[in-house]
């Protein structure tokens, strides 16, 4: 018989090896935010995650999150909520007023979706610019080479609150090589904020500098295969 996950003991466990890494790294803890990956996840759960503390937390659906967090923004104060999967531009005026940072802003058209909606509401979500470090056709985010240029289009055209950069590496190459890529594309643009980092490889993403790790296996359990 299979034993309940303990989403509060899971949380501290991740917590601790943050602490762990960012220690081996010569980093402060508090410049690493822990963010829960809560995707297909019910409320019961994520709610149990509220309760014990965590407050960062990470949707890729925009449906989800119109579904699933108002009542929970509603019920717990302080929390500050992700949208870390591909956002279309049909559904920016859906989702805008709950999300607090948007990490895949990945295209000049999004771009200007969100200047509409940040004018039109006077919310300004921070973003990050999502960056397809592997070129995967496949894949959303800005390619490295287009990286700069539209990273300057953002920040100087749009004035965008771009706070940092974003990436998911292909699942069968070196992380690191990806990490190191990101780095150097937020190096050379004046960028400190980077999202890298998941449950098999947070650590070594603090190692390379991430701010933010998305973490959800880790802490929530396996999720069910489509």
């Amino acid at each position: 018989m299979t034993q309940p996950i303990s989403i509060a003991e899971n949380l501290k466990e991740i917590q601790s090896a943050i602490a762990e890494a960012c220690k081996a790294s010569n980093r402060s803890v508090e410049d690493v935010s822990l963010v829960a990956v809560s995707k297909i996840k019910p409320v019961e759960i994520v709610r149990q995650a509220l309760v014990a503390g965590q407050r960062v937390f990470g949707e890729n659906r925009v449906q989800e999150i119109c579904d699933k967090w108002p009542p929970l923004k509603e019920e717990f104060g302080g929390v500050e909520l992700h949208l870390i999967g591909p956002l279309q531009t049909n559904k920016v005026k859906d989702v805008f007023p709950l999300v607090d940072v948007i990490e895949t802003l990945d295209r000049p058209k999004l771009a200007r979706y969100l200047v509409r909606a940040m004018e039109e509401t006077g919310h300004r979500p921070d973003c990050f610019i999502q960056v397809n470090t592997g070129s995967e056709p496949q894949k959303a985010g800005i390619l490295p080479e287009d990286a700069d240029a539209f990273i300057s289009v953002c920040r100087d055209d749009y004035q965008l609150p771009v706070k940092g950069l974003m990436c998911i590496p292909p699942v069968d190459e070196e992380p690191t090589l990806h990490f190191a890529l990101l780095r150097e594309i937020a190096r050379r643009n004046g960028l400190d904020q980077l999202s890298m980092g998941m449950s098999g490889d947070f650590e070594t993403a603090i190692k390379f500098g991430a701010t933010h790790v998305r973490v959800g296996t880790a802490i929530f359990g396996k999720r069910p295969k489509p």
